[in-house]
């Protein structure tokens, strides 16, 4: 009773493959269908608008390079300003300011995650 099961089975799957295999033709009066006509019309456009791109490719090596420059002069400037200022320890605290409810778990307990010494000072003892 398996055995018929598993052959009519395979019977039936390869009388499918063989169907499939043959390819069907169908009459038409038009020597190119409208899929081929639309198929290529995709690929004159793609050569078109490939162009295109590497033109535009091409613009975007000089943007990074002027926007890296301006960032890179931005940064100069910052730092200059900050040389003007007073040193860190001659700056008023004011209450609001490094506010420390408990300690962090890390460290001394002081300083945050993202502390930056040239930036960052907090002084335990010095308040407004």
């Amino acid at each position: 009773m398996l055995a018929q099961r598993l052959t009519s089975r395979a019977a039936q799957r390869f009388a499918t493959q063989l169907r499939a295999q043959a390819p069907r033709r169908f009459a038409s009066t038009e020597t190119e269908s409208q899929f081929v006509r639309e198929r290529r019309a995709v690929k004159e456009h793609a050569v078109a608008t490939t162009g295109e791109h590497r033109r535009a490719f091409r613009a975007v090596p000089p943007a990074l390079l002027l926007s890296g420059l301006n960032a890179y002069n931005l940064w100069n400037e910052h730092w200059e300003h900050w040389e003007h200022l007073p040193p860190l320890e001659e700056r008023t605290e004011y209450p609001y300011q490094n506010i420390r409810t408990r300690n962090f778990p890390w460290g001394d307990g002081d300083k945050t995650l993202f502390w930056n010494d040239k930036v960052n000072y907090h002084n335990k003892d010095k308040t407004t």
